[in-house]
């Protein structure tokens, strides 16, 4: 059965896209959950609607996203946290930490589950992390951790 889909569904689609699934699937589990609806002339003109409004967003978000980067790349941020002697922290500097110590710093706003950090620093000195802003953008910023 052919359908259009009204929202973004894992595995199969996103919102706008004219798909051919099992009739099964459509009729119990994406039409009923208005998910989908079945695909004709009128629908088939929506959907092509849908997906230029989405497009259009998309490209607003990657601008927008470009536009964070350039201003993050490159940039250094400092967090401070109690250390022994030996340089290693009394706890350690999330991803949380690291958003925080940008958005105080640099006046940017960044989602702390875009900070990719394998795992929490637990020394002092600096670290290149990586922010995620959008699909294929992201940024570079040093993470100088200072003991208090």
């Amino acid at each position: 059965m052919k359908v259009v889909l009204r929202e973004d569904v894992d595995h199969l689609g996103l919102k706008g896209d004219v798909l051919e699934v099992a009739d099964g699937y459509a009729r119990n589990f994406l039409v009923p959950r208005g998910l989908a609806m079945r695909a004709s002339k009128g629908s088939v003109a929506q959907a092509a609607s849908m997906r230029r409004n989405r497009d259009a967003r998309e490209r607003r978000d990657r601008e927008a996203a470009e536009a964070v980067a350039a201003q993050l790349r490159g940039q250094r941020v400092e967090v401070k946290a109690r250390a022994g002697e030996g340089g290693r922290l009394f706890g350690s500097v999330t991803a949380a930490d690291v958003a925080d110590a940008v958005q105080s710093q640099l006046r940017v706003e960044v989602d702390r589950r875009r900070v990719e950090l394998d795992e929490p620093l637990k020394e002092l000195g600096d670290v290149d992390v990586v922010i995620r802003l959008h699909a294929g953008v992201d940024a570079s910023v040093t993470v100088a951790v200072i003991s208090q």
